[in-house]
């Protein structure tokens, strides 16, 4: 079981990115690292730090329960996007090439590819 990310157009032969449970949580935790906080010092994850004390467009797709909740919309895709394509560009070229680092890597490359659908068919992201 886990948590698998696809756009909202009702094709089921398009991109995907899944997690296991684990995995999204560190996936996660890195990406509130790569924004300059830690995912668990926010509410709901541990800590007592609301979401409205810190910055980050990416605030829908890390403060997400894993097994249920809405979907994100295309003009939060729209936002998301830009900034994951940079930390995707971050990510290649950095120097840790542990297993678990290529693996969130591999991840990110398959949520960018998702997103991408989203925005140009103007679909939400969908959690599954």
């Amino acid at each position: 079981m886990g948590v698998c990310l696809f756009p909202g157009n009702g094709e089921t032969d398009g991109p995907d990115a899944c997690f296991s449970y684990g995995e999204f949580s560190a996936f996660r935790r890195r990406l509130a690292a790569e924004e300059g906080f830690p995912l668990g010092d926010m509410r709901g994850f541990g800590g007592d730090t609301s979401w409205g004390e810190v910055a980050t467009v990416l605030a829908p797709l890390l403060n997400h329960p894993d097994d249920h909740g809405r979907n994100i919309s295309s003009q939060e895709c729209r936002l998301i996007l830009p900034r994951l394509e940079g930390v995707l560009s971050d990510w290649l070229s950095g120097s840790d090439s542990s297993p678990a680092a290529r693996n969130q890597v591999r991840e990110l490359s398959d949520l960018v590819s998702v997103l991408r659908v989203c925005v140009r068919e103007d679909v939400e992201l969908c959690f599954l």
